[in-house]
């Protein structure tokens, strides 16, 4: 039984995420729909591609996600299909599938065959009239390649690596805000595991990396290793954007702090 993710900036007030859904039942009654957000906010690519990426490998083999994050809509973007080897993506080409298309072997089609589309093709509404059906007819076994033509040069975001100094320090940057405004750094946790670190953000300094959110006390602003394996910023029962008051781009520094244990 095929899956198929969904991620979009539609929200749920409206009727969009049912039309696609009712699009994709209608062609292929027996594929899984699972939602993975509606609540990106509004344009935001960059935080779409954060969540697709950040749940995706937790699917199975072969799952199909499809995402709708689409501020060209109608515009002269591709619409695209990606394939690495664990799976297929759906969506525009505006840089939404920046972190599979950098999988070895990754694989991009740009969509130009309308007979896989609806019928009639708003110039406002893709994830409904290309977007969906592309992806049930995936679902269906149709191959990537008889839908489109294989593209050597899709769209990626820009990507902002974190730096190792020879003075031991390391500097980062947020890359993603979650709802509870939990502030996620590209600083993998590995490069900080050793030994004991002061960090600096927004002018403000944290003593040590902790292990849980329950090694703080509440209200307390906090460095720990986020699920994805890069170190955030956090208060517990509380917000560390808000506090901070930066969002994602912001800097964040490590310093390390010889003589001393990590906690």
């Amino acid at each position: 039984m095929p899956i198929i993710t969904l991620t979009t900036d539609f929200g749920l007030t409206d009727s969009y995420v049912g039309a696609m859904k009712g699009v994709i039942l209608g062609l292929c009654p027996d594929a899984r729909l699972v939602d993975l957000s509606h609540d990106i906010a509004a344009q935001n690519v960059t935080q779409a591609a954060y969540v697709l990426a950040a749940a995706a490998p937790y699917f199975p083999a072969g799952t199909i996600h499809l995402a709708v994050v689409d501020p060209g809509v109608g515009g002269e973007r591709w619409p695209l299909v990606v394939q690495t080897g664990r799976a297929l993506c759906v969506g525009p080409d505006n840089g939404l599938f920046s972190p599979f298309l950098t999988e070895p072997g990754a694989c991009a089609w740009a969509l130009d065959r309308p007979e896989f589309w609806l019928p009639q093709v708003s110039r406002t509404f893709h994830g409904r009239d290309i977007f969906a059906p592309v992806a049930a007819h995936l679902a269906r076994g149709v191959l990537p390649g008889q839908m489109g033509q294989l593209i050597s040069d899709p769209v990626l975001l820009p990507l902002t690596e974190p730096v190792r100094h020879p003075d031991g320090h390391v500097t980062g940057q947020v890359i993603y805000a979650d709802r509870f405004g939990n502030l996620i750094t590209n600083v993998p946790a590995a490069w900080v595991a050793a030994g004991r670190w002061r960090v600096e953000i927004a002018g403000q300094q944290i003593a040590g990396i902790r292990a849980a959110y329950a090694d703080a006390q509440r209200g307390e602003l906090l460095a720990l290793v986020s699920s994805g394996g890069t170190v955030e910023v956090a208060v517990r029962e509380g917000s560390a954007a808000a506090r901070l008051g930066v969002g994602v781009g912001a800097a964040v520094d490590f310093w390390p702090v010889e003589g001393a244990i990590s906690p």
